[in-house]
Protein backbone atom coordinates (compact mmCIF):
# COMPACT_ATOMS: atom_id res chain seq x y z
CA UNK A 1 0.00 0.00 0.00
CA UNK A 2 1.47 3.35 -1.06
CA UNK A 3 0.87 6.40 1.16
CA UNK A 4 0.21 9.70 -0.61
CA UNK A 5 3.29 11.93 -0.43
CA UNK A 6 5.71 9.02 0.39
CA UNK A 7 7.68 6.43 -1.54
CA UNK A 8 9.38 3.15 -0.54
CA UNK A 9 12.93 3.67 0.60
CA UNK A 10 14.54 0.24 0.85
CA UNK A 11 17.81 0.07 2.72
CA UNK A 12 17.66 3.61 3.93
CA UNK A 13 18.31 2.41 7.47
CA UNK A 14 20.66 -0.22 8.77
CA UNK A 15 19.16 -3.67 8.29
CA UNK A 16 17.48 -2.69 5.05
CA UNK A 17 14.07 -1.86 6.57
CA UNK A 18 11.97 0.46 4.49
CA UNK A 19 11.04 3.86 5.93
CA UNK A 20 8.76 6.56 4.52
CA UNK A 21 10.36 9.74 3.26
CA UNK A 22 8.65 13.01 4.18
CA UNK A 23 7.33 14.86 1.14
CA UNK A 24 9.46 17.76 -0.07
CA UNK A 25 6.64 20.28 0.39
CA UNK A 26 5.88 19.26 3.99
CA UNK A 27 7.28 21.62 6.67
CA UNK A 28 7.60 20.13 10.16
CA UNK A 29 8.23 22.73 12.89
CA UNK A 30 10.56 21.65 15.68
CA UNK A 31 9.18 21.67 19.21
CA UNK A 32 10.10 24.92 20.98
CA UNK A 33 9.68 23.80 24.59
CA UNK A 34 13.31 22.99 25.33
CA UNK A 35 14.56 24.90 28.39
CA UNK A 36 17.92 26.29 29.37
CA UNK A 37 18.56 25.81 33.07
CA UNK A 38 21.02 28.11 34.83
CA UNK A 39 21.86 27.37 38.46
CA UNK A 40 23.22 29.05 41.59
CA UNK A 41 25.58 32.02 41.30
CA UNK A 42 25.50 32.06 37.50
CA UNK A 43 21.70 32.47 37.47
CA UNK A 44 21.82 35.31 40.00
CA UNK A 45 24.69 37.00 38.13
CA UNK A 46 22.86 37.01 34.79
CA UNK A 47 19.55 38.04 36.34
CA UNK A 48 21.29 40.94 38.03
CA UNK A 49 22.81 42.08 34.72
CA UNK A 50 19.28 42.38 33.28
CA UNK A 51 18.04 44.17 36.39
CA UNK A 52 20.93 46.67 36.22
CA UNK A 53 20.30 47.42 32.54
CA UNK A 54 16.68 48.38 33.16
CA UNK A 55 17.42 50.32 36.37
CA UNK A 56 20.27 52.22 34.67
CA UNK A 57 18.03 53.13 31.71
CA UNK A 58 15.22 54.51 33.88
CA UNK A 59 17.56 55.97 36.52
CA UNK A 60 18.89 58.66 34.16
CA UNK A 61 15.41 60.27 34.18
CA UNK A 62 15.25 60.73 37.96
CA UNK A 63 15.09 64.23 39.40
CA UNK A 64 14.63 67.73 37.97
CA UNK A 65 17.91 67.48 36.07
CA UNK A 66 17.23 63.96 34.79
CA UNK A 67 17.66 63.26 31.08
CA UNK A 68 15.36 61.77 28.44
CA UNK A 69 15.57 58.36 26.78
CA UNK A 70 15.07 57.71 23.05
CA UNK A 71 12.94 54.65 22.23
CA UNK A 72 12.85 53.20 18.73
CA UNK A 73 9.32 52.76 17.41
CA UNK A 74 9.95 50.56 14.41
CA UNK A 75 10.43 51.20 10.69
CA UNK A 76 8.89 54.41 9.43
CA UNK A 77 7.83 55.66 12.87
CA UNK A 78 9.22 58.62 14.79
CA UNK A 79 11.22 57.54 17.88
CA UNK A 80 9.84 58.48 21.30
CA UNK A 81 11.91 60.86 23.43
CA UNK A 82 10.51 60.52 26.96
CA UNK A 83 11.42 60.47 30.65
CA UNK A 84 8.51 58.30 31.85
CA UNK A 85 9.97 55.41 33.86
CA UNK A 86 7.29 52.79 33.22
CA UNK A 87 7.18 53.48 29.46
CA UNK A 88 10.96 53.11 29.25
CA UNK A 89 10.93 49.88 31.28
CA UNK A 90 8.15 48.36 29.17
CA UNK A 91 10.10 49.04 25.97
CA UNK A 92 13.12 47.01 27.12
CA UNK A 93 13.55 43.46 25.77
CA UNK A 94 17.02 41.94 26.15
CA UNK A 95 18.46 39.28 23.81
CA UNK A 96 19.81 37.05 26.59
CA UNK A 97 16.80 35.15 28.02
CA UNK A 98 18.13 35.00 31.58
CA UNK A 99 19.02 38.68 31.61
CA UNK A 100 15.60 39.41 30.12
CA UNK A 101 13.97 37.49 32.99
CA UNK A 102 15.75 39.85 35.41
CA UNK A 103 14.59 42.84 33.38
CA UNK A 104 11.01 41.58 33.60
CA UNK A 105 11.22 41.70 37.42
CA UNK A 106 12.00 45.43 37.35
CA UNK A 107 9.31 45.96 34.72
CA UNK A 108 6.90 44.28 37.14
CA UNK A 109 7.89 46.72 39.91
CA UNK A 110 7.36 49.68 37.59
CA UNK A 111 4.06 48.28 36.27
CA UNK A 112 2.63 47.54 39.70
CA UNK A 113 3.56 50.97 41.02
CA UNK A 114 2.07 52.63 37.96
CA UNK A 115 -1.17 50.64 38.32
CA UNK A 116 -1.59 51.35 42.04
CA UNK A 117 -0.29 54.93 42.29
CA UNK A 118 0.15 56.15 38.70
CA UNK A 119 3.59 57.65 39.36
CA UNK A 120 6.90 56.96 41.12
CA UNK A 121 7.86 54.11 38.78
CA UNK A 122 11.47 55.25 38.38
CA UNK A 123 11.99 55.51 42.15
CA UNK A 124 10.48 52.05 42.67
CA UNK A 125 12.74 50.54 39.98
CA UNK A 126 15.85 52.10 41.53
CA UNK A 127 14.86 50.93 45.02
CA UNK A 128 14.31 47.36 43.81
CA UNK A 129 17.70 47.26 42.07
CA UNK A 130 19.51 48.54 45.17
CA UNK A 131 17.80 46.02 47.45
CA UNK A 132 18.61 43.16 45.09
CA UNK A 133 22.26 44.27 44.74
CA UNK A 134 22.86 44.53 48.49
CA UNK A 135 20.82 41.39 49.16
CA UNK A 136 22.81 39.26 46.70
CA UNK A 137 26.01 40.34 48.44
CA UNK A 138 24.73 38.86 51.71
CA UNK A 139 23.41 35.72 49.99
CA UNK A 140 26.71 35.16 48.16
CA UNK A 141 28.49 35.49 51.51
CA UNK A 142 26.42 32.58 52.83
CA UNK A 143 23.37 34.19 54.48
CA UNK A 144 20.01 32.41 54.33
CA UNK A 145 17.85 34.21 51.73
CA UNK A 146 14.59 33.01 53.29
CA UNK A 147 15.43 34.69 56.61
CA UNK A 148 16.68 37.82 54.84
CA UNK A 149 13.34 37.94 53.00
CA UNK A 150 11.50 37.95 56.34
CA UNK A 151 13.69 40.80 57.55
CA UNK A 152 12.93 42.85 54.42
CA UNK A 153 9.18 42.25 54.78
CA UNK A 154 9.12 43.16 58.48
CA UNK A 155 11.11 46.36 57.85
CA UNK A 156 8.80 47.29 54.97
CA UNK A 157 5.69 46.88 57.15
CA UNK A 158 7.29 49.04 59.87
CA UNK A 159 8.21 51.82 57.42
CA UNK A 160 4.79 51.85 55.72
CA UNK A 161 3.16 52.47 59.11
CA UNK A 162 5.64 55.27 59.78
CA UNK A 163 4.88 56.85 56.41
CA UNK A 164 1.19 57.03 57.23
CA UNK A 165 1.98 59.06 60.34
CA UNK A 166 4.47 61.36 58.60
CA UNK A 167 2.27 62.32 55.63
CA UNK A 168 0.52 65.71 55.64
CA UNK A 169 -2.92 66.30 54.04
CA UNK A 170 -3.10 68.47 50.92
CA UNK A 171 -4.10 71.94 52.12
CA UNK A 172 -5.12 73.72 48.96
CA UNK A 173 -4.46 74.79 45.42
CA UNK A 174 -0.77 75.55 45.98
CA UNK A 175 -0.03 72.01 47.19
CA UNK A 176 -1.84 70.53 44.19
CA UNK A 177 0.12 72.76 41.84
CA UNK A 178 3.43 71.80 43.48
CA UNK A 179 2.72 68.06 43.32
CA UNK A 180 1.77 68.27 39.62
CA UNK A 181 4.80 70.45 38.82
CA UNK A 182 7.30 68.09 40.46
CA UNK A 183 5.71 64.98 38.96
CA UNK A 184 5.76 66.43 35.44
CA UNK A 185 9.48 67.07 35.58
CA UNK A 186 9.38 70.60 36.98
CA UNK A 187 7.00 71.89 34.30
CA UNK A 188 5.20 74.76 36.05
CA UNK A 189 2.77 75.20 33.16
CA UNK A 190 1.46 71.67 33.67
CA UNK A 191 1.26 72.24 37.43
CA UNK A 192 -0.81 75.39 36.94
CA UNK A 193 -3.06 73.64 34.43
CA UNK A 194 -3.78 70.68 36.74
CA UNK A 195 -4.53 73.03 39.64
CA UNK A 196 -6.97 75.00 37.45
CA UNK A 197 -8.68 71.81 36.31
CA UNK A 198 -9.17 70.53 39.86
CA UNK A 199 -10.46 73.94 40.93
CA UNK A 200 -13.22 73.49 38.38
CA UNK A 201 -14.14 69.81 38.78
CA UNK A 202 -13.24 69.11 42.43
CA UNK A 203 -11.36 66.16 43.94
CA UNK A 204 -14.04 63.69 42.80
CA UNK A 205 -13.95 64.96 39.23
CA UNK A 206 -12.30 63.19 36.33
CA UNK A 207 -9.44 64.56 34.25
CA UNK A 208 -9.38 63.18 30.71
CA UNK A 209 -6.33 63.63 28.46
CA UNK A 210 -6.82 63.93 24.70
CA UNK A 211 -4.83 65.09 21.69
CA UNK A 212 -5.53 68.66 20.61
CA UNK A 213 -6.04 69.72 16.99
CA UNK A 214 -3.75 72.73 17.56
CA UNK A 215 -0.31 73.28 19.06
CA UNK A 216 -1.78 74.74 22.26
CA UNK A 217 -2.69 72.78 25.39
CA UNK A 218 -6.08 73.82 26.76
CA UNK A 219 -8.65 72.69 29.35
CA UNK A 220 -12.31 72.17 28.59
CA UNK A 221 -14.70 71.60 31.50
CA UNK A 222 -18.03 69.83 31.13
CA UNK A 223 -20.31 71.26 33.76
CA UNK A 224 -23.10 69.14 35.25
CA UNK A 225 -24.13 65.54 34.62
CA UNK A 226 -23.94 64.56 30.97
CA UNK A 227 -25.60 61.52 29.32
CA UNK A 228 -25.01 60.29 25.79
CA UNK A 229 -28.61 60.56 24.63
CA UNK A 230 -30.16 63.34 22.55
CA UNK A 231 -33.77 64.39 21.89
CA UNK A 232 -36.05 61.75 20.37
CA UNK A 233 -37.61 64.22 17.91
CA UNK A 234 -36.15 67.41 16.41
CA UNK A 235 -39.57 68.99 17.07
CA UNK A 236 -38.45 69.45 20.69
CA UNK A 237 -35.73 71.96 19.67
CA UNK A 238 -36.04 75.41 21.30
CA UNK A 239 -33.11 77.06 19.50
CA UNK A 240 -33.46 76.42 15.76
CA UNK A 241 -30.18 78.15 14.95
CA UNK A 242 -28.06 75.84 17.16
CA UNK A 243 -30.51 72.89 16.98
CA UNK A 244 -30.59 72.47 20.76
CA UNK A 245 -33.33 72.30 23.35
CA UNK A 246 -32.64 74.39 26.46
CA UNK A 247 -34.76 74.58 29.60
CA UNK A 248 -34.51 76.51 32.85
CA UNK A 249 -36.02 75.12 36.08
CA UNK A 250 -37.65 72.21 34.26
CA UNK A 251 -39.52 69.34 35.92
CA UNK A 252 -38.08 65.89 35.19
CA UNK A 253 -39.76 62.49 34.85
CA UNK A 254 -37.44 59.45 35.07
CA UNK A 255 -38.68 55.96 34.24
CA UNK A 256 -37.43 52.71 32.72
CA UNK A 257 -40.76 52.09 30.95
CA UNK A 258 -41.84 52.60 27.35
CA UNK A 259 -44.45 55.32 26.85
CA UNK A 260 -46.61 54.57 23.82
CA UNK A 261 -50.22 55.66 24.48
CA UNK A 262 -51.88 59.00 25.15
CA UNK A 263 -53.63 57.58 28.19
CA UNK A 264 -50.29 57.10 29.96
CA UNK A 265 -49.01 60.64 29.49
CA UNK A 266 -52.09 62.93 29.54
CA UNK A 267 -52.67 62.96 33.35
CA UNK A 268 -49.08 64.14 33.90
CA UNK A 269 -49.25 66.77 31.15
CA UNK A 270 -52.43 68.24 32.68
CA UNK A 271 -50.72 68.63 36.07
CA UNK A 272 -47.60 70.20 34.55
CA UNK A 273 -49.61 72.67 32.41
CA UNK A 274 -51.24 74.00 35.58
CA UNK A 275 -47.87 74.94 37.15
CA UNK A 276 -46.64 76.33 33.78
CA UNK A 277 -43.24 74.67 33.96
CA UNK A 278 -41.28 72.85 31.24
CA UNK A 279 -41.16 69.06 31.53
CA UNK A 280 -38.29 66.80 30.52
CA UNK A 281 -39.00 63.08 30.09
CA UNK A 282 -36.38 60.31 30.36
CA UNK A 283 -37.88 56.92 29.43
CA UNK A 284 -36.85 53.66 27.78
CA UNK A 285 -38.60 55.04 24.68
CA UNK A 286 -41.43 57.38 23.71
CA UNK A 287 -43.26 56.29 20.56
CA UNK A 288 -46.59 56.25 18.76
CA UNK A 289 -49.48 58.31 20.10
CA UNK A 290 -47.51 59.49 23.11
CA UNK A 291 -44.74 61.01 20.97
CA UNK A 292 -47.26 62.58 18.61
CA UNK A 293 -49.14 64.15 21.55
CA UNK A 294 -45.94 65.63 22.98
CA UNK A 295 -44.75 67.10 19.67
CA UNK A 296 -48.16 68.58 18.77
CA UNK A 297 -48.55 70.27 22.17
CA UNK A 298 -44.96 71.55 21.95
CA UNK A 299 -45.49 73.03 18.47
CA UNK A 300 -48.76 74.69 19.52
CA UNK A 301 -47.06 76.25 22.55
CA UNK A 302 -49.41 74.57 25.01
CA UNK A 303 -46.53 72.95 26.92
CA UNK A 304 -42.73 73.14 26.74
CA UNK A 305 -41.55 69.54 26.62
CA UNK A 306 -38.67 67.32 25.53
CA UNK A 307 -38.01 63.57 25.74
CA UNK A 308 -34.87 61.40 25.48
CA UNK A 309 -34.23 57.68 25.67
CA UNK A 310 -32.70 56.33 28.87
CA UNK A 311 -28.88 56.09 28.69
CA UNK A 312 -26.97 52.81 28.98
CA UNK A 313 -28.07 49.22 28.59
CA UNK A 314 -29.26 46.44 30.88
CA UNK A 315 -28.33 46.77 34.55
CA UNK A 316 -26.11 49.75 33.82
CA UNK A 317 -29.17 51.62 32.46
CA UNK A 318 -31.00 51.18 35.74
CA UNK A 319 -27.95 52.36 37.71
CA UNK A 320 -27.59 55.48 35.53
CA UNK A 321 -31.28 56.31 35.93
CA UNK A 322 -30.91 55.99 39.70
CA UNK A 323 -27.93 58.38 39.53
CA UNK A 324 -30.05 60.85 37.56
CA UNK A 325 -32.85 60.53 40.10
CA UNK A 326 -30.48 61.46 42.93
CA UNK A 327 -29.00 64.43 41.05
CA UNK A 328 -32.41 65.83 40.08
CA UNK A 329 -34.34 64.83 43.19
CA UNK A 330 -36.82 62.77 41.14
CA UNK A 331 -38.43 59.50 42.17
CA UNK A 332 -37.39 56.67 39.86
CA UNK A 333 -40.57 55.23 38.33
CA UNK A 334 -39.43 51.61 38.03
CA UNK A 335 -41.58 48.95 36.38
CA UNK A 336 -40.24 46.15 38.59
CA UNK A 337 -41.72 48.02 41.59
CA UNK A 338 -45.16 48.07 39.96
CA UNK A 339 -45.13 51.84 39.39
CA UNK A 340 -46.74 53.38 36.30
CA UNK A 341 -46.30 56.64 34.41
CA UNK A 342 -50.07 57.14 34.44
CA UNK A 343 -50.09 57.37 38.23
CA UNK A 344 -47.24 59.90 38.57
CA UNK A 345 -47.92 63.09 40.55
CA UNK A 346 -45.93 66.34 40.61
CA UNK A 347 -44.22 65.46 43.90
CA UNK A 348 -42.49 62.49 42.19
CA UNK A 349 -40.87 64.69 39.57
CA UNK A 350 -37.37 66.08 39.90
CA UNK A 351 -35.96 69.41 38.75
CA UNK A 352 -32.82 70.94 37.29
CA UNK A 353 -31.60 74.50 37.20
CA UNK A 354 -30.64 74.12 33.55
CA UNK A 355 -30.96 71.39 30.89
CA UNK A 356 -29.20 71.47 27.55
CA UNK A 357 -30.17 68.81 25.01
CA UNK A 358 -28.60 68.27 21.59
CA UNK A 359 -29.15 65.56 18.99
CA UNK A 360 -26.49 63.36 20.63
CA UNK A 361 -26.22 64.25 24.34
CA UNK A 362 -27.92 65.99 27.25
CA UNK A 363 -26.44 67.91 30.18
CA UNK A 364 -28.22 68.39 33.51
CA UNK A 365 -27.06 71.12 35.88
CA UNK A 366 -28.62 70.59 39.29
CA UNK A 367 -29.34 73.16 41.97
CA UNK A 368 -27.24 71.37 44.64
CA UNK A 369 -30.34 70.90 46.77
CA UNK A 370 -29.57 67.16 46.97
CA UNK A 371 -25.83 67.50 47.72
CA UNK A 372 -25.99 65.25 50.79
CA UNK A 373 -27.68 62.42 48.87
CA UNK A 374 -25.22 62.81 46.00
CA UNK A 375 -22.26 62.54 48.40
CA UNK A 376 -23.72 59.36 49.90
CA UNK A 377 -24.14 57.91 46.41
CA UNK A 378 -20.55 58.82 45.48
CA UNK A 379 -19.23 57.15 48.64
CA UNK A 380 -21.26 54.03 47.81
CA UNK A 381 -19.84 53.86 44.27
CA UNK A 382 -16.28 54.34 45.54
CA UNK A 383 -16.73 51.28 47.76
CA UNK A 384 -17.74 49.28 44.68
CA UNK A 385 -14.58 50.24 42.76
CA UNK A 386 -12.23 47.63 44.37
CA UNK A 387 -14.71 44.88 43.44
CA UNK A 388 -14.66 45.65 39.70
CA UNK A 389 -13.34 42.67 37.75
CA UNK A 390 -12.59 44.39 34.43
CA UNK A 391 -11.01 47.61 33.17
CA UNK A 392 -14.26 48.47 31.38
CA UNK A 393 -16.34 48.22 34.59
CA UNK A 394 -13.77 50.30 36.48
CA UNK A 395 -13.82 53.01 33.81
CA UNK A 396 -17.61 53.16 33.73
CA UNK A 397 -17.87 53.32 37.52
CA UNK A 398 -15.25 56.08 37.67
CA UNK A 399 -17.17 57.91 34.96
CA UNK A 400 -20.38 57.69 37.00
CA UNK A 401 -18.59 59.08 40.07
CA UNK A 402 -17.28 61.98 38.02
CA UNK A 403 -20.68 62.73 36.52
CA UNK A 404 -22.34 62.70 39.92
CA UNK A 405 -19.69 65.10 41.17
CA UNK A 406 -20.58 67.43 38.35
CA UNK A 407 -17.04 67.56 37.03
CA UNK A 408 -15.30 66.27 33.94
CA UNK A 409 -12.28 68.26 32.68
CA UNK A 410 -10.69 67.42 29.35
CA UNK A 411 -7.05 68.45 28.90
CA UNK A 412 -6.41 68.75 25.17
CA UNK A 413 -2.66 68.41 24.69
CA UNK A 414 -1.00 70.19 21.79
CA UNK A 415 2.59 70.34 20.55
CA UNK A 416 4.62 71.26 17.48
CA UNK A 417 5.84 67.71 16.76
CA UNK A 418 4.59 64.20 17.44
CA UNK A 419 7.64 63.44 19.59
CA UNK A 420 7.00 66.46 21.83
CA UNK A 421 3.29 65.59 21.96
CA UNK A 422 3.90 62.05 23.28
CA UNK A 423 6.36 63.32 25.90
CA UNK A 424 3.97 66.03 27.09
CA UNK A 425 1.03 63.62 27.29
CA UNK A 426 3.04 61.22 29.45
CA UNK A 427 4.14 64.09 31.73
CA UNK A 428 0.55 65.29 32.15
CA UNK A 429 -0.62 61.73 32.82
CA UNK A 430 2.00 61.37 35.58
CA UNK A 431 1.05 64.77 37.03
CA UNK A 432 -2.64 63.85 37.01
CA UNK A 433 -2.08 60.53 38.78
CA UNK A 434 0.26 62.08 41.34
CA UNK A 435 -2.25 64.84 42.08
CA UNK A 436 -5.09 62.43 42.82
CA UNK A 437 -2.73 60.24 44.88
CA UNK A 438 -1.75 63.29 46.97
CA UNK A 439 -5.39 64.21 47.57
CA UNK A 440 -6.10 60.64 48.64
CA UNK A 441 -3.27 60.01 51.13
CA UNK A 442 -1.41 63.29 51.66
CA UNK A 443 2.09 64.51 50.81
CA UNK A 444 5.70 64.02 51.92
CA UNK A 445 8.98 65.90 51.29
CA UNK A 446 10.13 65.21 47.70
CA UNK A 447 13.50 64.80 46.04
CA UNK A 448 14.14 61.46 47.77
CA UNK A 449 14.27 63.24 51.15
CA UNK A 450 11.37 61.27 52.67
CA UNK A 451 12.97 57.91 51.85
CA UNK A 452 16.40 59.10 52.99
CA UNK A 453 15.14 60.23 56.39
CA UNK A 454 13.00 57.09 56.62
CA UNK A 455 16.24 55.07 56.47
CA UNK A 456 17.30 56.76 59.72
CA UNK A 457 14.39 55.04 61.50
CA UNK A 458 15.59 51.55 60.50
CA UNK A 459 18.46 51.11 63.06
CA UNK A 460 16.03 51.45 66.00
CA UNK A 461 13.70 48.87 64.42
CA UNK A 462 16.60 46.57 63.56
CA UNK A 463 17.55 46.48 67.25
CA UNK A 464 14.15 44.91 68.00
CA UNK A 465 14.86 41.94 65.68
CA UNK A 466 16.39 38.88 67.31
CA UNK A 467 17.62 36.96 64.26
CA UNK A 468 20.93 38.19 62.80
CA UNK A 469 19.90 37.38 59.22
CA UNK A 470 16.60 39.24 59.62
CA UNK A 471 18.73 42.20 60.72
CA UNK A 472 20.56 41.85 57.39
CA UNK A 473 17.20 42.31 55.65
CA UNK A 474 16.64 45.54 57.59
CA UNK A 475 20.14 46.73 56.64
CA UNK A 476 19.41 46.06 52.95
CA UNK A 477 16.30 48.25 53.08
CA UNK A 478 18.15 50.97 55.00
CA UNK A 479 20.92 51.22 52.40
CA UNK A 480 18.51 51.07 49.43
CA UNK A 481 16.35 53.94 50.73
CA UNK A 482 19.26 56.34 50.26
CA UNK A 483 19.63 55.54 46.54
CA UNK A 484 16.94 57.86 45.03
CA UNK A 485 18.41 60.97 46.70
CA UNK A 486 21.92 59.94 45.65
CA UNK A 487 20.90 59.36 42.00
CA UNK A 488 19.01 62.68 41.84
CA UNK A 489 22.22 64.41 42.93
CA UNK A 490 24.33 62.34 40.50
CA UNK A 491 22.03 63.34 37.63
CA UNK A 492 22.53 66.99 38.62
CA UNK A 493 26.32 66.61 38.31
CA UNK A 494 26.97 66.53 42.06
CA UNK A 495 28.58 63.75 44.10
CA UNK A 496 25.50 61.90 45.36
CA UNK A 497 27.11 60.23 48.37
CA UNK A 498 28.27 63.60 49.70
CA UNK A 499 24.71 64.95 49.48
CA UNK A 500 23.37 61.91 51.34
CA UNK A 501 25.89 62.30 54.18
CA UNK A 502 25.06 66.00 54.57
CA UNK A 503 21.33 65.27 54.89
CA UNK A 504 21.62 62.43 57.39
CA UNK A 505 20.69 63.70 60.84
CA UNK A 506 18.78 66.70 59.48
CA UNK A 507 15.02 67.29 60.15
CA UNK A 508 12.56 65.15 58.17
CA UNK A 509 11.55 67.98 55.82
CA UNK A 510 15.11 68.90 54.86
CA UNK A 511 16.33 67.80 51.44
CA UNK A 512 18.50 68.60 48.45
CA UNK A 513 17.13 70.90 45.74
CA UNK A 514 18.93 69.71 42.61
CA UNK A 515 17.73 72.67 40.55
CA UNK A 516 19.39 75.29 42.77
CA UNK A 517 22.06 73.06 44.40
CA UNK A 518 20.85 74.01 47.91
CA UNK A 519 19.73 72.24 51.09
CA UNK A 520 16.25 73.47 52.03
CA UNK A 521 12.93 72.66 53.69
CA UNK A 522 11.37 70.71 50.80
CA UNK A 523 7.73 71.22 51.84
CA UNK A 524 8.13 74.99 52.20
CA UNK A 525 9.84 75.08 48.79
CA UNK A 526 6.95 73.15 47.20
CA UNK A 527 9.10 70.09 46.39
CA UNK A 528 6.66 67.43 47.53
CA UNK A 529 5.66 63.88 46.60
CA UNK A 530 2.36 62.05 47.18
CA UNK A 531 2.57 59.71 50.18
CA UNK A 532 0.68 57.04 48.23
CA UNK A 533 3.32 57.05 45.48
CA UNK A 534 6.18 56.73 47.98
CA UNK A 535 4.38 54.01 49.95
CA UNK A 536 3.50 51.88 46.92
CA UNK A 537 6.98 52.23 45.44
CA UNK A 538 8.50 51.01 48.70
CA UNK A 539 6.08 48.08 49.06
CA UNK A 540 6.47 46.88 45.46
CA UNK A 541 10.26 47.13 45.44
CA UNK A 542 10.52 45.23 48.75
CA UNK A 543 8.18 42.55 47.40
CA UNK A 544 10.14 41.90 44.20
CA UNK A 545 13.54 42.14 45.90
CA UNK A 546 12.54 39.66 48.61
CA UNK A 547 11.37 37.16 45.99
CA UNK A 548 14.46 37.66 43.81
CA UNK A 549 16.85 36.93 46.68
CA UNK A 550 15.32 33.47 47.19
CA UNK A 551 16.06 32.53 43.54
CA UNK A 552 18.48 29.63 43.09
CA UNK A 553 17.87 28.68 39.45
CA UNK A 554 16.52 30.19 36.25
CA UNK A 555 14.69 28.26 33.54
CA UNK A 556 14.27 30.03 30.23
CA UNK A 557 13.28 28.94 26.76
CA UNK A 558 16.29 27.73 24.84
CA UNK A 559 16.75 29.89 21.78
CA UNK A 560 17.97 27.18 19.42
CA UNK A 561 18.53 27.86 15.73
CA UNK A 562 15.82 26.84 13.25
CA UNK A 563 16.23 25.39 9.81
CA UNK A 564 16.43 28.02 7.14
CA UNK A 565 14.14 26.33 4.63
CA UNK A 566 12.15 23.16 4.21
CA UNK A 567 13.88 20.52 2.15
CA UNK A 568 17.47 21.82 2.50
CA UNK A 569 19.74 18.91 3.52
CA UNK A 570 21.10 19.02 7.04
CA UNK A 571 24.55 17.91 8.18
CA UNK A 572 23.37 14.37 8.95
CA UNK A 573 22.04 13.74 5.45
CA UNK A 574 18.36 13.81 6.47
CA UNK A 575 15.99 16.31 4.80
CA UNK A 576 15.70 19.56 6.76
CA UNK A 577 12.39 20.18 8.50
CA UNK A 578 12.14 16.61 9.84
CA UNK A 579 11.91 16.21 13.59
CA UNK A 580 12.74 12.87 15.25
Amino acid sequence: MMLKGTQPLGGAFKGGRAAPRVARNLVVVANSDAKEIVLDGESRRRLQIGINKVADAVGVTLGPRGRNVVIEQGPGRVPLVINDGVSIARAIDLPDPVENAGAQLIKEVAGRTNDSAGDGTTTASVLAREMITFGLQFVTAGANPITIKKGIEKTCDFLVEKLKGLSVPVKGREDIKNVATISSGNDELIGEMLADALDKVGSNGVLSIETSNSTETVIEVQEGLEVDRGYISPQFVTNNEKLIAEFDNALILITDQKITTVREIVPLLEQVSQVKAPIFIIAEDVTGEALATLTVNKMRGIINVCAIKAPGFGERRKALLQDLSIVTGAEFIAKDLGMTVEGVVLEQLGSARKIKCTATDTTFIGDNANREEIDIRIAQLKKELPNCTSVYDTEKLTERIAKLSGGVAIIKVGASTETELEDRKLRIEDAKNATFAAIEEGILPGGGAALLHLSELVPAFRATLTDDEEKMGATIVERALRAPCRIIADNAGVEGEVVVQKLLGQPFRMGYNAMSDTYIDMVDAGIIDPAKVTKNGLMNSCSIAAIMLTTQAAMVEKRAGVYASAGAPSGGGMPAGMNF
